[in-house]
């Protein structure tokens, strides 16, 4: 095979060359492979003189091509002197100037600079509503405070009541009111060692202490004398509760006792003390209530 210096081979193959002595034929050239160096040592002939490209000639105008004399300026179109000039536009009285658009801001559609956006105003109802909650924590707060130190208060006045702190001292044989209550002792016999009858009686756990009693009521309406405000008081200090049950056997012969006391009238009967058998009562407080401070009469 002949070469010529003007036949290239396409880009990326290399230029043909003889075929082998063998006579086998080559496969084709990768086109996507990168083209590889000239075998070195093999001498190409240098191309002739004449084997330069001749310039191509120079194109020739179009004689043929004439302007057309036929188009002729359309004289009659004459300048509309009707149409006037539209007066500069005027800026709208309501435009409002934007301010500059952040960085990172899109364009809007009619391309006015985009503003930023307005800021969400928070809104004012969990304020409102967390002011009505801790206002109504508060005031539950003050009114337990109050009620606990006025229940405190009453818990303590009851006691002191109770032990006979606040009661007045009176004497055996003496009428002492409290409230509506005119209290006299007459009496005490201690050492019992049952109350009631023969069929039904009951018997005391150390010694029973029955102390005669009147009770006159001094208020203008009925009242009802109990013995459960009723407390006695030992040399020691110790303080005992009357016997309700025993209370009854004892006053089986004052049935008006324990009863509804009519304004001015005056009951007799006795206060039944079990209290241990080496015990000596040393007084007795007489209370219209719970809630009364009661009066003191000692009992020797």
């Amino acid at each position: 095979m002949s070469y010529d210096a003007n036949q290239r081979a396409p880009y990326g193959q290399q230029p043909p060359s003889d075929p082998p002595a063998n006579g086998q034929r080559q496969p084709p050239a990768d086109p996507f492979a990168p083209p590889r160096p000239y075998a070195s040592g093999r001498s190409y002939p240098s191309p002739p003189p004449n084997a330069s490209r001749r310039p191509y000639p120079s194109p020739q105008p179009n004689v043929s091509a004439q302007p057309n004399v036929s188009a002729q300026r359309n004289v009659s179109a004459q300048p509309n002197v009707s149409a006037q000039p539209y007066p500069p536009a005027q800026a709208h009285a309501s435009a409002r100037s934007y301010p500059p658009p952040p960085p990172d801001a899109p364009p809007q559609p009619d391309g006015r600079p985009s503003s930023p956006p307005a800021k969400r105003k928070k809104p004012r109802w969990p304020w409102i509503v967390g002011g009505i909650v801790l206002a109504g924590i508060l005031g539950c707060a003050g009114l337990f405070v109050a009620v606990l130190g006025g229940a405190g208060a009453a818990l303590d006045r009851l006691d002191g009541n109770t032990q006979g702190k606040n009661a007045a001292e009176g004497k055996m044989n003496t009428p002492i009111a409290d409230g509506t209550f005119e209290f006299t002792v007459t009496g005490m016999r201690c050492g019992v060692a049952e109350v009631g009858d023969e069929v039904v009686n009951q018997q005391a756990q150390g010694q029973y202490c029955l102390i005669d009693v009147s009770v006159r009521n001094v208020g203008k309406s009925p009242a009802i004398f109990t013995d459960i405000s009723q407390t006695a008081f030992d040399a020691g200090g110790n303080q005992y509760s009357a016997d309700s049950g025993a209370g009854v056997y004892a006053n089986k012969e004052f049935s008006s006792f324990l009863q509804q006391i009519d304004p001015g009238t005056t009951v007799k009967g006795r206060l039944v003390f079990d209290i241990p058998r080496s015990a000596k009562l040393k007084s007795i407080v007489l209370h219209e209530s719970m809630f009364s401070a009661g009066t003191k009469i000692p009992l020797s």
